[in-house]
């Protein structure tokens, strides 16, 4: 059940992606993202109440960190890809985001992965940046962006782990992610009920990690959910008929191995 929670997260989190890819591509990213959070914050009030969850402020608190880390994750990853290549800040971003809270699970929260999810993890982590990168000039630049975003990914996956507040934590974060995200806006967006929609299908997303995190290991869970970026490479292909490279084609061959060795556990 969890690692199919985790898979259901990298799918709803690729389609949120990929859409508001496009739609950043007509408005600003600041207030598509901020419309976003919004969306999400509507969507993660309406399904609150109906799943049951302990009272108490620890659990709120944990869900506006995460909020913090996706906020501030996404800022600095947008930003990173208007300075430098995409080819290099998105790959940089993915792998630190899911590196970050492996190691942070496995040495702060006593994770203890199988020889069989070691083996899907060491296999994800390439594969996720195979299928992230992108044709293009590999520039270095904005790497240090994609690290800060890396890190804020990390945040948002660990601290959603820990709150033991149902729902309420999604809420919480999405408040948090629309503070941080704020001071990015420009100017109005023109369609605003995709915007929101991207942000509830991102608050979908977050809800089936939080919920995965209750069956499987914060490291199984945080592998598979970050899978999502391969979810833009195959819609890329089959709605807009982008061409895969090789090694994006590769990294699909590597992740789907990953997801056979992760899910078998």
């Amino acid at each position: 059940m969890g690692a199919l929670l985790a898979l259901a997260s990298a799918v709803a989190y690729g389609i949120a992606d990929y859409a508001g890819g496009l739609l950043s591509r007509r408005a600003h990213f600041g207030t598509v993202a901020f419309v976003g959070q919004v969306g999400g914050l509507v969507f993660a009030l309406a399904a609150a109440p109906f799943v049951p969850a302990p009272a108490g402020w620890d659990g709120l608190a944990w869900g506006a960190l995460s909020g913090v880390g996706t906020g501030a994750g996404m800022l600095f990853l947008y930003r990173g890809i208007s300075r430098g290549a995409m080819s290099v800040v998105v790959p940089v971003s993915a792998v630190g985001g899911v590196a970050l809270p492996v190691l942070v699970g496995v040495a702060v929260l006593g994770d203890r992965p199988s020889v069989l999810t070691w083996a899907g993890i060491v296999m994800a982590v390439p594969a996720l940046w195979l299928v992230a990168r992108t044709r293009g000039p590999a520039k270095a630049d904005g790497v240090a962006d994609a690290l800060f975003a890396s890190v804020g990914i990390a945040v948002q996956y660990l601290a959603l782990a820990q709150a033991d507040a149902g729902l309420w934590a999604v809420v919480a974060g999405r408040v948090a992610a629309a503070a941080v995200v704020l001071p990015a806006v420009r100017r109005p967006v023109t369609a605003v009920v995709p915007a929101a929609a991207c942000g509830a299908t991102a608050a979908l997303a977050l809800t089936c990690y939080l919920l995965a995190t209750r069956y499987q290991l914060v490291t199984v869970a945080v592998v598979l959910s970050s899978l999502y970026p391969a979810i833009p490479v195959l819609l890329g292909v089959t709605l807009l008929r982008e061409r895969l490279s090789r090694w994006q084609v590769a990294g699909l061959g590597g992740a789907a191995g990953a997801i056979g060795l992760l899910v078998v556990n």
